[in-house]
């Protein structure tokens, strides 16, 4: 399981029990905190109805009075009361009227005068001065719809220290049940937003853990195939330092290696120089004639620009292998870039008899950096000027066409052999040259394509059609 799975379903998993227990918690107190709202109701009102029914009691009118008139009334009404989003529309409140022994002598619904109801919780307890109240299912059995009783002493007007009655006010359960349920079903949609933004809270959460995570994983996963990668992003946080630890493990690393590389490589080209500088200088020591010891001195002369040609390039290849990264970015007008790297070989292209023109670009513009974009073109027309035969001509144009921009450079001499396609651009690999010159450095080529790669292009050297070879330097546009 990846570990943006694992860390999501934690924190998931964390803050689903939590909520579940919350809210389990919460529906649990919904009915016995309704339920203990509505008795402390039920107490106010029957303290109140026992001091109304006062009067009527002691005058033995009770259940014909003024009193049972006024509830009467009250029951026939129709509140009409939307209540949260329940409508009320009767009074569901019953009065009970007992005496000072517990009998029975009005009832709100008609029923049961006569009665004894000492026996009951709620009149036995008020009649020996104690609060009464109980809660009886409405039939024998019938747990879920029960009713709950509160009673009220009846006390006489003119003392009230004596207990002349009971006044018990009773009212379904189940006419607030449509309230629990409400606060039920509102706490647990309430429940579930909450869940689903703890939800989407831990997909935040994890996406921008497992983003950063992945970024290091990606970012190790190149330098371990050798891949040039630029470093991690900067964060302020532990996974940014460990991104510039391995920046920093990377570059001490690649720095040796690197090192070690190219001095094996350079004591490997340097080897032929200077064999024949060394060879030369021993036949300089010996008596020649004057004609011997010029072309000995001049093959001393040209293998030291040879060597001095071999480093430069060498430094200037090494310094873009080592960037993983474009420092530099500007927008580079195309047309412009190719009349410079023209104009740039115009000499040398006059002294060897070769014609080297620009196509005409407008308007196409690429971004990158400068200086690189001319040091790669000029590698490339100076591959063309160097293999073209007298009286060729060399072509530097370029195309634009599916969000990328070709820069071409044609030449007319002898093509690339199947076999040198790719090896072309391996350092220190070279073709040997029409005109029987000595062979290049074989870093100019390898010097343009990682050009090209750290603008996001590419470089392909292939045959052109009615001979000689193009060198196509691919770039994004702007």
């Amino acid at each position: 399981m990846r570990i943006g799975l694992r860390l999501f379903l934690a924190f998931f998993l964390i803050v689903g029990v939590a909520a579940f227990f919350v809210m389990r918690v919460f529906v649990d107190e919904v009915k016995p905190g309704v339920r203990q709202a509505l008795e402390a109701t039920l107490v106010d009102s029957a303290n109140t109805l026992a001091e109304l029914a006062a009067d009527d009691l002691k005058a033995g009118r009770i259940a014909d009075g003024r009193f049972a008139q006024r509830v009467a009334q009250a029951h026939a009404r129709d509140p009409a009361a939307q209540v949260w989003e329940v409508a009320k529309t009767s009074v569901d409140q019953q009065i009970v009227v007992t005496d000072a022994d517990g009998v029975v002598v009005y009832a709100s619904t008609g029923r049961d005068i006569g009665r004894d109801n000492s026996r009951w919780n709620d009149v036995y307890r008020t009649l020996r001065g104690e609060y009464g109240a109980r809660s009886t299912p409405r039939a024998p059995g019938a747990d879920d719809d029960s009713v709950m009783h509160v009673a009220a002493p009846v006390r006489d007007p003119d003392d009230p220290s004596r207990l002349i009655g009971v006044l018990t006010l009773s009212q379904p359960n189940r006419s607030v049940e449509p309230f629990i349920v409400a606060s039920q079903r509102s706490i647990l949609a309430r429940g579930a937003w909450l869940i689903g933004i703890a939800a989407l809270i831990g997909i935040a959460m994890t996406w921008w853990l497992v983003r950063g995570i992945g970024g290091l994983n990606r970012y190790a996963q190149a330098v371990a195939r050798g891949e040039p990668v630029p470093p991690p992003r900067p964060r302020r946080d532990e996974i940014g330092d460990l991104g510039q630890a391995l920046e920093a493990m990377r570059r001490r690393l690649e720095g040796k290696a690197y090192v070690e590389q190219y001095v094996q490589s350079l004591t490997h080209e340097m080897k032929s120089p200077l064999a024949a500088i060394g060879a030369s200088a021993e036949l300089l020591q010996e008596p020649l004639p004057d004609t011997e010891r010029a072309r000995f001195a001049g093959h001393i002369l040209a293998q030291q620009q040879r060597l001095t040609e071999t480093i430069d390039k060498l430094l200037a290849l090494a310094e873009v292998e080592q960037h993983g990264w474009l420092q530099k970015r500007e927008a580079i007008d195309v047309g412009a870039l190719l009349a410079q790297s023209v104009e740039a070989h115009a000499m040398q292209a006059r002294d060897v008899r070769v014609r080297c023109e620009a196509g005409a670009v407008a308007g196409v513009q690429v971004s990158g950096d400068p200086f690189l974009l001319r040091q790669a073109l000029r590698n490339l027309v100076d591959n063309a000027v160097a293999f073209s035969p007298a009286g060729g001509e060399v072509v530097v144009d370029a195309v634009a066409d599916a969000g990328a921009v070709r820069l071409r450079v044609a030449d007319q001499g002898p093509g690339v052999p199947d076999y040198a396609g790719e090896r072309v651009f391996e350092r220190f690999y070279s073709l040997p040259r029409p005109d029987g010159t000595p062979r290049s450095s074989g870093l100019g080529l390898p010097f343009v394509r990682e050009v090209a790669r750290l603008h996001g292009g590419d470089v392909r050297l292939q045959h052109r059609d009615g001979g000689g070879a193009v060198a196509t330097l691919s770039l994004p546009l702007v």
